[in-house]
């Protein structure tokens, strides 16, 4: 029999699907559509922001759903990654065969959807994982977790820029790897879903009266929120902010290689600190290294990649401790945990709703236009302050509320 810690690698390359789906979909989905098609950024916008109210029932449903196929957990996580998969190829990989914007928020909606319920059946699994873990087990299989997720977002961000040297069609490559990552993922992840140990009642209830858990929900709310802005903005930040064109995949690698490099050292951090006190201390230093894109400008892509290298390594704290804390306490109220990461899901999520429907119509209104456009000094003014300015003012609102939790503190 298997020892519990010789499945971590497999987690790490669930994880790396997972994250693959999320942040590099928002990054590079919109501007490849508004370049490919023409689409404008405001009913891009408009699209995304839809998807998240979708979310508002989605997700606490998704939780449902897991729970209630908890025995049967292994077909569905298989039948869910194929639906992604075959989704990201109709996104990417297939001429929109209707209206581009439908077509976008169809496939948009089978990517998101098979997403989070495969990121709740995931995570949900790992409660009870860490439970068979020895020491810290939710800090043990949140480095593993968490730097295979960082990993798998530093490869989908980069590959349609590193695939376009060889390729004509760059994110029907991007598709088609994705593809072949779901499979490997899936078949590595099969024996896992049988682990989980007998049902066990909980419900959303459980999770909402609970004081702490309550509290971890909203603080990850708003920390969540100043990456879903920044992962909305990058490329419209690098590219008409810093007049960078070209450099788009070097400075996301070096952001995304260094949250990876420095999760692993959060955690052991944590293990030794506590992950209240490292986590705030993270999020302080996330502030001060974040703050400089303020100040750039033209040309300024050295002292970028300066700002993309300290702030990646904060990130790695924040997507390490704070999803260990949550399944800490997940554990202690409501083991089966899949409606408590339900909400989760639709938490992190929400904030991405926030970025897309209020900042790119905000942007093109003020006269942002990409490509061969010329974009009006208000507009590039106004986008380095939502890239950089609102982004620092919520991790503030995220620390106070962090600083003022002092029942976390065993978590």
């Amino acid at each position: 029999m298997k020892r519990p810690a010789a499945r971590l690698p497999a987690y790490a390359l669930f994880a790396a699907l997972l994250a693959a789906a999320g942040l590099p979909i928002y990054i590079h989905a919109p501007k490849f559509y508004v370049d490919e098609y023409g689409v404008s950024l405001a009913a891009l916008g408009s699209v995304l922001f839809a998807l998240r109210l979708l979310d508002v029932v989605q997700d606490p449903a998704l939780g449902w759903l897991a729970q209630r196929l908890r025995a049967q957990r292994a077909a569905a996580v298989a039948g869910a990654g194929a639906v992604m998969a075959l989704a990201m190829l109709g996104l990417f990989a297939v001429p929109a065969p209707v209206a581009p914007v439908l077509w976008f928020a169809l496939m948009l909606t089978l990517v998101f959807s098979s997403f989070s319920f495969l990121t709740i059946c995931f995570y949900a699994q790992g409660v009870a994982k860490a439970d068979m873990l020895p020491g810290a087990g939710h800090l043990t299989l949140a480095r593993w977790r968490e730097t295979g997720a960082l990993l798998g977002v530093c490869v989908a961000s980069v590959a349609p820029l590193l695939l376009g040297l060889a390729l004509e069609r760059p994110f029907a490559g991007l598709a088609v790897g994705f593809a072949i990552l779901a499979l490997w993922a899936i078949t590595a992840m099969r024996g896992e879903w049988r682990a989980a140990g007998p049902p066990m009642a909980s419900g959303f209830g459980t999770v909402l009266r609970d004081q702490q858990a309550r509290r971890l929900l909203l603080i990850a709310l708003v920390n969540a929120a100043p990456v879903a802005v920044t992962s909305t903005l990058f490329l419209f930040y690098v590219e008409l902010a810093l007049d960078a064109r070209g450099w788009e995949g070097p400075l996301l690698l070096l952001f995304f290689l260094a949250a990876a490099a420095a999760a692993p050292i959060w955690g052991m951090l944590a293990e030794r600190f506590g992950a209240r006190q490292v986590l705030l201390f993270a999020m302080t230093l996330g502030i001060v290294a974040f703050g400089g894109a303020l100040l750039l400008g033209p040309g300024d892509v050295m002292l970028f990649a300066l700002v993309c290298l300290a702030s990646g390594a904060v990130l790695g704290a924040d997507l390490t401790l704070l999803p260990a804390m949550f399944a800490t306490r997940m554990a202690q109220i409501a083991p089966s945990a899949a409606e408590g990461f339900g909400l989760w899901s639709f938490v992190s999520k929400l904030t991405l709703a926030f970025a897309a429907a209020a900042l790119l119509p905000a942007l093109e209104r003020a006269g942002l236009q990409t490509g061969a456009g010329d974009s009006s000094d208000t507009s590039i003014s106004l986008l380095i302050w939502f890239y950089a300015g609102v982004p620092c003012a919520l991790k503030l609102l995220a620390i106070a509320l962090l600083a003022s939790t002092n029942d976390v503190e065993k978590l």
